[in-house]
């Protein structure tokens, strides 16, 4: 499995406008990772590569940073602004993207390729997924992946059909879902790193808990710092896609502690 995978990741949706000026200041404040998707829908994926093309220039070297997109199906796209032919299959589907993302971030090859979501049927997502494979084995994509997985049983048959196997989860991190609890231990297993989105929007009430709050008084770290820690700690990679500066060098400040077992044990019995 690639494993070049910072502990966190700066997610790049919903900037449009704003995408290159951000991601400059993310990789300037010390991120290493930038996430982004083939989606003009909610992502501004050109913005990340001329971005990516300023730092270089600036002795970023593209070599040093863990770049990762994304394939999104059809029902995820803006149907006025397909970036890929909506009428081909979706073997070809899938290659148009990943052209297109290439172009955009303006590299030959990417560090994770995710699936933006699962497909309706089975045989459909076999067909995506043997698409992406053809370009991992190519070289082009590191790895791969899939996002917005809830179903155990999806992901297990996707695990066992695949020549490939996914190296990394994207889910949101909320209560709903029970936190993943079930798909998080088969990652586990399974050498799949579980990357999380909504992970602090989504939980105000672990934010506000006394647990972390003690502890944060205790190492002298903000809350959102204690957080990160203890996700790192049990194996989530967050995503975080704060426009703030401040904010941006302090997350980035979150792994440099070490909580202990009972500690951990602790923040455990929120999730």
């Amino acid at each position: 499995m690639y494993t070049d995978m910072p502990p966190l990741i700066y997610g790049t949706a919903w900037k449009k406008e704003r995408t290159k000026e951000l991601v400059i200041e993310a990789v300037k404040a010390g991120f290493k990772g930038i996430d982004t998707a083939c989606q003009p829908k909610h992502y501004h994926e050109a913005g990340v590569g001329e971005a990516l093309a300023l730092l270089a220039q600036e002795g970023f070297r593209r070599e040093v940073l863990f770049l990762q997109t994304k394939f999104t199906p059809l029902t995820g796209q803006d149907p006025l602004n397909v970036p890929y032919d909506k009428k081909a299959e979706l073997s070809t589907q899938v290659a148009q993207s990943f052209e297109v993302s290439k172009t955009n971030l303006q590299t030959n090859y990417i560090d994770s390729l995710i699936l933006h979501s699962p497909l309706s049927s089975f045989d459909d997502l076999e067909t995506v997924w043997r698409a992406m494979e053809e370009i991992a084995q190519r070289g082009e994509a590191k790895q791969l992946g899939i996002s917005n997985i809830y179903d155990l049983q999806i992901l297990k048959d996707l695990y066992e059909m695949a020549k490939i196997k996914p190296s990394v989860v994207q889910n949101r991190f909320y209560q709903e879902s029970g936190y993943d609890k079930e798909i998080r231990s088969f990652c586990e297993k399974n050498n799949i790193i579980y990357q999380s989105f909504w992970t602090l929007t989504a939980n105000p009430h672990i934010l506000k808990s006394a647990e972390l709050i003690q502890l944060s008084q205790k190492y002298n770290k903000n809350v959102i710092q204690l957080f990160f820690t203890y996700l790192h700690q049990v194996g989530i990679t967050p995503l975080t896609g704060t426009t703030n500066i401040e904010h941006m060098q302090s997350d980035l400040e979150s792994f440099d502690i070490v909580l202990n077992a009972s500690e951990v044990s602790k923040l455990d019995s929120l999730f």
